[in-house]
């Protein structure tokens, strides 16, 4: 299973060629999306040119995956995440660890461009499919 990240989304609908072919070679069964994704997308479609045609262009693409939300369990994973990193002195930003949170309490694999960021977080099991990692 695969959960993925704000900006795999965000490249897949500006057509980059190797999230759109590695998407497009998954069972779609397979892949999700977070609520936390979703409301960093809806942010970028309100601060958009054109924030109607954004978000029906975020919409028709979301709605092909289902969606988990950030709920109590992966609060406390995102607690202890954040609480670790914080005192090794290696955070990363809170959106993210929430993220990380979901995906670990699902046991996902999360699909980023921002490995340098996820590659702190203990136990996660990331890959990078612009660059093959």
């Amino acid at each position: 299973m695969y959960l993925l990240d704000t900006n795999v989304c965000i490249n897949f609908m500006k057509g980059n060629a190797d999230i759109v072919r590695r998407l497009s070679s998954v069972a779609p069964s397979t892949v999700y999306v977070c609520a936390i994704v979703k409301a960093e997308l809806l942010y970028g479609a309100m601060r958009s040119n054109n924030p109607l045609r954004t978000q029906q262009i975020q919409t028709a693409f979301l709605s092909q995956f289902h969606s988990f939300p950030f709920d109590d369990q992966a609060a406390l994973i995102h607690g202890r995440i954040r609480a670790q990193l914080a005192a090794q002195g290696t955070p990363i930003g809170p959106y993210d660890s929430q993220i990380a949170a979901i995906a670990l309490v699902h046991d996902m694999t999360l699909v980023t461009n921002n490995t340098r960021e996820f590659c702190r977080v203990e136990n996660l099991k990331f890959k990078d499919w612009q660059r093959g990692v």
